[in-house]
């Protein structure tokens, strides 16, 4: 969906002018988006597998959830809404924990520049997975990792559960945060 976001200066503050999300990664215009990550009680953390028509990592595990902001929307906002678009669970702003924000470039082979402040939070999943309601557009399937399991892949790269190739110091650093909640 191409929708209107704002644009950043190099610092994370809005410059006053919008642009379509297609023209923003078309010329690599910096922008906001929100990474949520769920975890269990149990210390197991939920992948979302990106949809085969995404067009970056399509078919690859990532956060939770992840959206951009749209122009003049909040941050909470933009969290709230996204959690109940792609996973269809109502959240309350209380529930979010952020932890950090972070300034990711990537230049993708297919011609998108993503320059993104990531607003990350941590949010606990109180209810089973079998009770969240994907949305098929975005997302093929959900799954719970253990922390050990998600440090496994990390380390190793695993070929059978492809990650997206983020700067893996960045999962590292999302599973201290949760290891430090339970």
């Amino acid at each position: 969906m191409d929708e209107y976001l704002d644009i950043l200066d190099e610092l994370g503050n809005p410059i006053g002018k919008t642009a379509l999300k297609s023209e923003v990664h078309q010329k690599g215009y910096l922008h906001a988006t929100v990474h949520i990550w769920f975890y269990t009680e149990t210390g197991k953390v939920l992948f979302q597998k990106r949809g085969d028509t995404k067009e970056t990592f399509p078919n690859y595990w990532d956060v939770s959830v992840a959206g951009h902001l749209m122009a003049e929307e909040t941050i909470i906002n933009a969290a709230i809404r996204e959690v109940d678009e792609e996973i269809g669970l109502t959240i309350k702003a209380p529930q979010l924990h952020k932890i950090d924000i972070r300034k990711s470039i990537n230049i993708h082979p297919n011609g998108i520049k993503d320059c993104e402040f990531q607003n990350v939070f941590l949010c606990k999943l109180d209810i089973a997975l079998d009770k969240l309601n994907k949305q098929d557009e975005e997302v093929d399937d959900l799954c719970l990792l253990s922390l050990d399991k998600f440090k496994y892949f990390i380390i190793h790269r695993n070929k059978d559960f492809k990650l997206v190739p983020a700067d893996y110091s960045y999962y590292t650093f999302v599973i201290d945060n949760i290891i430090n909640v339970l």
